[in-house]
């Protein structure tokens, strides 16, 4: 067999093995609404965990930081910094939001909204601003999950033809198993996901330099600004790593999908146990970094870092292991891909259609709509993933740009009883309008600050101003 048989078989193997798990998550249940988006809440500690890692360890994990490692430098390092400062932030907002979700039977995060300030518009913004803002976060995974196929393929499927196959398949097992289909498929995607990045980040640098400390200090020869900040850029400094970091931590546990997971837990201590034990996954990353910095001196002058690490494992490596890894790689973008499209059909028929154009609907009819959104955004993301050329990681931030608008509204209601409605409507309106103006206009960062984090400060001094100067609100 050619070394693309033999690595298009090893994916295919694991992609069609976890693609199964998932269609059979959702055998043994009804699929009622309350099965479909949360599980019926009774996800444990180590369901939860998965859950929670594979929507947060994606495409963009293994590819992304890479890439960013590669093309940028020193500026990728955030990403190292982020995530632990937002498990310690999950340890203390999401146990009150699973309490209260408990309590009202809430299943999204604009529910969360409308239980707290009782305004079905409100809640209806949150779920727009939700499914646009989760649409570049999927599209990561899906323009990730054509990179790794195409390249461990070794050219012989080519990136749109990869896209196509895995949207059919991930839209399928959200479909038929909803949220039990994400969690289930978790469970070989971390396992691969770890193995092979702990793999590629030691043996790489092993192998061209003699080891890790060897490698870091032929960099630190050859590019020492690389490791610096700002980088291989001009415009990513202190400032900008400092807010990016604080925009992406306060985000982490915005993001709609994030609310979804944090209902499916058993009890608010599973979610304490998750947030302490999440940053050990985070270890992980180093690794992929190793590759990352690895392949800019090895195999220089790509014109897409997104590129990178595959290229390097594919000249490194035979092909049986290049088809491990991009099986790997495929399922940590099915994973997410599948419970974002299935948290944004859900917004758009739960919280933007029943309540604004249909409140007649029932818990079943939503339900439906919800499966049949999940094919027509699998269609519109497919579409918008064939035409993209941005980079992975800027996709991401722009999805944090708008997410972590969320933070005021979600915190400070759950802590201070003097934040009205008017405030956290007129906050957010802002915050998304001041961070998408910036981003659409090429401002980002903005005086060498994250247009994200500018809007967020801009979204706490309106929320709290018209807090402040209103009426306290009665009965929350």
């Amino acid at each position: 067999m050619s070394p693309g048989a033999i690595a298009l078989t090893v994916i295919f193997i694991i992609v069609v093995s976890g693609s199964a798990l998932g269609f059979y998550a959702g055998t043994r249940h009804k699929m009622s609404l309350e099965q479909w988006t949360v599980g019926s809440r009774g996800f444990g500690p180590l369901l939860m965990w998965l859950l929670m890692a594979g929507e947060t360890y994606t495409t963009f994990s293994f590819l992304g930081a890479s890439g960013w490692a590669y093309s940028r430098g020193g500026p990728a390092l955030y990403i190292l910094g982020y995530l632990p400062l937002a498990s310690v932030i999950a340890f203390f907002i999401l146990p009150p939001i699973w309490e209260l979700g408990r309590r009202h039977g809430l299943q999204t995060q604009p529910d969360f909204f409308l239980v707290q300030y009782r305004n079905k518009y409100l809640a209806a913004f949150v779920a727009v601003v939700g499914v646009v803002f989760i649409i570049p976060y999927l599209l990561i995974q899906l323009i990730g999950l054509g990179i790794i196929v195409e390249i461990a393929s070794f050219d012989a499927i080519g990136h749109t033809q990869a896209m196509i196959v895995a949207v059919v398949l991930l839209g399928g097992f959200v479909f038929v198993s909803g949220i039990r289909a994400v969690a289930w498929v978790s469970v070989p995607k971390d396992i691969l996901m770890v193995l092979a990045s702990v793999t590629i980040g030691i043996a790489i640098p092993g192998i061209y330099f003699g080891g890790i400390g060897r490698m870091f200090s032929a960099l630190a020869h050859a590019h020492p600004a690389h490791l610096l900040m700002p980088g291989s850029t001009t415009n990513l400094n202190h400032s900008w790593y400092i807010s990016t970091v604080l925009l992406s931590a306060l985000g982490l546990n915005m993001w709609p999908q994030c609310f979804g997971a944090t209902f499916t837990a058993r009890s608010a201590e599973t979610i304490r146990r998750n947030a302490i034990v999440m940053p050990m996954y985070n270890l992980s990353l180093a690794f992929i970094f190793f590759a990352g910095f690895t392949a800019y001196l090895v195999i220089p002058g790509l014109s897409n870092g997104d590129l990178s690490m595959l290229t390097l494992v594919r000249k490194t490596f035979p092909a049986w292991m290049l088809g491990l890894l991009g099986g790997a790689g495929a399922l940590t973008a099915m994973v997410p891909a599948a419970v974002h499209i299935l948290t944004a059909s859900t917004l758009f028929s739960k919280n933007l259609c029943r309540p604004i154009f249909a409140p007649a609907m029932t818990d079943d009819q939503v339900a439906r709509l919800a499966r049949i959104m999940v094919v027509v955004l699998s269609l519109i993301s497919l579409s918008l993933a064939i035409f993209s050329s941005t980079t992975l990681v800027s996709l991401l931030l722009l999805g944090y740009a708008g997410v972590t608008q969320f933070f005021p509204g979600v915190v400070l209601g759950l802590f201070w009883k003097r934040v009205t409605m008017l405030g956290v409507f007129a906050g957010l309106i802002a915050g998304v309008s001041c961070a998408t103006l910036l981003i659409l206009s090429n401002r980002d960062p903005f005086a060498g600050v994250n247009a994200g984090f500018l809007a967020l400060c801009l979204n706490f001094v309106i929320t709290i101003v018209l807090s402040v100067v209103q009426p306290a609100p009665t009965g929350r």
